[in-house]
């Protein structure tokens, strides 16, 4: 079975971030992403652009509309994600432990991992 992850963070915290900051990340998260990566149970990892570069469409009055900015402003709003596979949601949620994102704790952004079942996926 498929499960997304869907890796949330602080938005007004990370601005706040100074290189440095992201330097220090770098290396707590290099082995952890190697763990994570070693699993053999990630299917597929990405990051996303900053919630303010998106665009959102929407059905009005019968016509598509096409607006700047996310679907929901939210003060955590998800920047990263990826895909495992696992029996069950419990397992998915081991694998998902493993992300770099769990062990970065108060000081960088906090946030969390949100874990979904994928009830359906096609690669057309």
């Amino acid at each position: 079975m498929k499960f997304l992850c869907l890796c949330h963070y602080e938005s007004a915290r990370f601005a706040e971030l100074k290189p440095a900051d992201f330097e220090e990340i770098g290396a707590i998260c290099a082995p952890h992403d190697a763990a994570l990566k070693a699993s053999g149970k990630v299917e597929l990892i990405g990051a996303l652009g900053m919630p303010e570069q998106s665009r959102t469409l929407r059905v009005e009055s019968g016509a598509v509309v096409d607006a700047a900015g996310p679907y929901a402003v939210t003060p955590e709003p998800f920047g990263a994600f990826f895909i495992v596979e696992a029996d069950d949601i419990d397992g998915a949620v081991e694998i998902a432990k493993l992300h770099p994102g769990t062990h970065l704790g108060d000081k960088f952004g906090r946030g969390g991992i949100e874990v979904r079942p994928i009830d359906f996926i096609e690669r057309p």
